[in-house]
C-alpha cells in the first residue's frame, strides 16, 4: 500500500513538477492481474483499483488497517469503468457492467474481483472511507444514477454530473462518488472552480486516448499550480486546494469525496477573474 500524508498550502506552493507529482498524483492503479492501494492520510481515504485477470483478486484487511478485515471500520465504492466483472460479497454475487457502480457497507469481510473475459479485464475503482454505522449493500448502474445537467457550449464546459453513491440514490457514511461527462467540444471541467473545506476529493480522469492530457488545476486560488495527467490517472485534492481541470479534448471524470458532511452543493465558489 502507497502511504501519502497531508501538505500543507504554505509548503505546497514550493514544490517543483516532480514534487508535486509525488504528493498528489497517482499513477499505474490499472493493471492487469494487480490489485493496487494508495492511502492518504488527508481525511484516511483509500483509493484503489483491481483489475482481475485469469484469476479472481481479494480485497484484505492490512498491517497499516490494523484490522481483520478491509470493511472492518470502512466502507467501499466501487464504479467498474472496463470490461464486464463480478465482485463477490462474503459469497454473494454482483455482475458490474461499464459503469456500474457498487456501495458496500461496514462489516462485509470477504471481497473478491474477478473478471467475465479476461482479455478484456474489469477495471474496478475503489474509494473507502472511515464509517461509524453499517448501511445495506446497493447496485447502482448509470440509469440509476441521479443525473445533473450543468455548464454550456459557449464556456466549453457542457457536462452531465452522475450522483451515483449520494444522498438522492443510496445511503453511506460520509462517502460519495460519482462520474462527470464532458459533452464533445467541451473541456473545462468544474469550471468556474471551488473550494470545500469540509471535505477532501480525488480525481480520476478517463475516457481519454494516448494522444491527450488534461491539465489539473490544483493549489489555493490565488496561487494555482498545475499537473499534466494522462488516462486513468488520479489525484488527491486537499480541503483547501481548487480542484479543476482542462482536457485537449472532452472525456470523463470519476469523482470521490470524503469529510464533514456529504452535501454536494457545500462548496466556496471561486470567482473566475480572482484566480491567480
Amino acid at each position: 500500500m502507497d502511504i501519502r500524508y497531508p501538505a500543507h498550502y504554505g509548503d505546497v506552493k514550493r514544490y517543483d513538477t516532480e514534487e508535486l507529482r509525488q504528493h498528489f498524483l497517482i499513477e499505474d492503479l490499472f493493471v492487469k492481474n494487480e490489485l493496487k492501494m494508495v492511502y492518504s492520510h488527508i481525511d484516511r481515504i483509500i483509493v484503489a483499483a483491481a483489475v482481475p485477470g485469469e484469476h479472481p483478486l481479494e480485497l484484505k484487511g492490512s498491517k497499516e488497517l490494523g484490522c481483520d478485515y478491509f470493511l472492518e471500520r470502512r466502507e467501499l465504492g466501487i464504479i467498474n469503468i472496463g470490461g464486464p466483472g463480478v465482485v463477490t460479497l462474503d459469497g454473494e454475487k454482483y455482475e458490474l457492467n461499464a459503469r456500474d457502480g457498487l456501495y458496500v457497507g461496514l462489516g462485509v469481510q470477504q471481497i473478491s474481483f474477478a473478471s467475465l473475459d479476461a482479455n478484456r479485464p474489469a477495471k474496478f475503482y475503489m474509494n473507502s472511507a472511515l464509517a461509524h454505522k453499517s448501511y445495506p449493500t446497493v447496485k447502482i448502474t448509470l440509469e440509476m444514477a441521479k443525473k445533473v445537467k450543468t455548464g454550456s457550449d459557449i464556456d466549453c464546459n457542457n457536462r452531465t454530473i452522475h450522483q451515483y453513491i449520494h444522498p438522492a440514490v443510496c445511503d453511506s457514511c460520509q462517502l460519495i462518488m460519482g462520474i462527470t461527462s464532458l459533452e464533445p467540444g467541451s473541456n473545462w471541467n468544474t469550471m468556474p472552480c471551488h473550494t470545500h473545506d469540509r471535505r477532501m476529493e480525488v480525481y480520476l480522469y478517463f475516457d481519454l486516448d494516448d494522444a491527450n492530457v488534461v491539465f489539473h488545476f490544483m493549489g489555493l486560488p490565488e496561487e494555482t499550480r498545475h499537473i499534466v495527467m494522462k488516462n486513468e490517472q488520479a489525484v488527491i485534492s486537499p480541503s483547501w486546494s481548487i480542484h479543476s481541470g482542462v482536457g485537449t479534448r472532452n472525456y470523463s471524470f470519476l469523482w470521490g469525496m470524503v469529510g464533514e458532511n456529504q452535501t454536494f452543493t457545500d462548496m466556496d465558489a471561486v470567482a473566475t477573474n480572482s484566480l491567480k
